[in-house]
């Protein structure tokens, strides 16, 4: 029994010190405030893979053509992946307003591991600007992305931008539950991005100059994996280019999202996240993960064995210290999203976290999910 004491408190010692190691770096990310005299210069090309999205599609083009950056300084690029509804359709009305569409279809016939980085890869090889930003087909963008973007690009010479991405209308409790894990991802991606201790981003809302992505040679070496387009790629130019790799901390380039609207697309959505989990270069993020995964699968234990032994005690300190924790270091990010409402529900999401995490963290080594109406092993 004084085993499982001593290991639940160092368990939670380590944990504790990594989760305020990431508040701190959080906090310590310059804000970045667009200037009022910035003139534009920078080519940008947007590029967005898009499958089945005709439900989403018209909303992220009719955002980014809305954006206060010279029209004739950006471009959009769509790639349609073998989308069985009115995607392809819905992007043509907007041609004559430089939104370009790409039919993956016209350069893969054959099944392929990773259908996105796939398509990004054929648009990045017709892309005209200097500066290469992705988002996703049911993305918002809000007017000054661009301009921000630009300017912070301009200023930092940048090899690497990775910007926040927030879930709007978190209005059920499942919802609610994704956005508070969303949250806290994004807060951990921003701290260790600022702090160089490993790779993270979302590939809803990313930059990198296209000579940056040619020099590492695109996705070369992991375009077998399913998923990765963002954080395989981000370790790639950040192996070349440590010191030009950023998080930009600005609300003006919140990309916004809906979360899942089922629990099964929650579910695949994140096995897919963990599926790369083990195909990571960078082995600081692989131990960050292992370190989470087994506390979670430890709290799981205590709560478990309570039943037939007196580990109610450890079990409950355990947990209130660890949801304790996690709030604190959340607090200042939710303040950046503008959602510290939502850290009233983090104590009643805190036992569905802990199942979810050994769920997903299982079948993401060892199962399979559905992703866009395709199986991925």
């Amino acid at each position: 029994m004084l085993f499982m004491y001593v290991v639940s408190i160092i368990f939670y010692m380590v944990y504790a010190m990594l989760i305020l190691y990431y508040r701190q770096g959080w906090l310590s990310i310059p804000c970045f405030t667009p200037g009022k005299n910035y003139i534009p210069a920078t080519t940008i090309s947007i590029i967005i893979p898009a499958r089945n999205e005709a439900e989403n599609i018209a909303a992220c083009i009719r955002s980014i053509l809305a954006q206060d950056y010279p029209v004739h300084l950006f471009e959009v690029l769509v790639i349609d992946d073998h989308s069985t509804d009115d995607t392809a359709a819905i992007i043509q009305r907007y041609r004559d307003k430089n939104v370009h569409l790409v039919s993956l279809s016209d350069f893969v016939t054959d099944a392929i591991n990773s259908y996105k980085k796939k398509a990004i890869e054929i648009a990045i090889g017709r892309a005209t600007g200097e500066l290469i930003v992705t988002t996703d087909a049911d993305c918002i963008a809000s007017p000054c992305w661009l301009t921000t973007l630009a300017e912070f690009y301009e200023k930092n010479e940048a090899a690497f931008i990775a910007m926040p991405v927030k879930f709007t209308e978190p209005k059920s409790f499942l919802a609610i539950f994704q956005s508070l894990d969303f949250m806290t991802l994004q807060g951990i991606t921003g701290a260790s991005v600022f702090k160089k201790v490993h790779s993270m981003c979302n590939g809803a809302n990313l930059a990198y100059p296209k000579k940056a992505y040619m020099e590492v040679g695109g996705f070369k070496g992991i375009d077998a994996i399913a998923s990765g387009d963002d954080m395989l790629l981000m370790h790639k130019i950040y192996t070349k280019f440590p010191g030009k790799v950023f998080f930009l901390q600005a609300r003006e380039v919140i990309i916004r999202t809906r979360p899942m609207d089922s629990l099964k697309g929650f579910l695949h959505q994140r096995i897919r996240w963990a599926s790369k989990a083990d195909k990571y270069d960078d082995k600081r993020i692989f131990a960050v993960l292992l370190l989470v995964y087994f506390l979670n699968v430890w709290l799981l234990l205590l709560a478990i064995g309570a039943f037939f032994f007196p580990l109610l005690p450890i079990f409950l300190v355990l947990i209130v210290g660890k949801t304790l924790v996690e709030i604190l270091y959340l607090y200042p990010v939710a303040g950046f999203f503008r959602e510290q409402r939502l850290l009233w529900w983090f104590p009643v999401a805190q036992p569905f976290h802990i199942l979810y995490t050994i769920f997903a963290g299982w079948l993401g080594k060892f199962g399979s999910y559905q992703w866009k109406e395709r199986t991925v092993q």
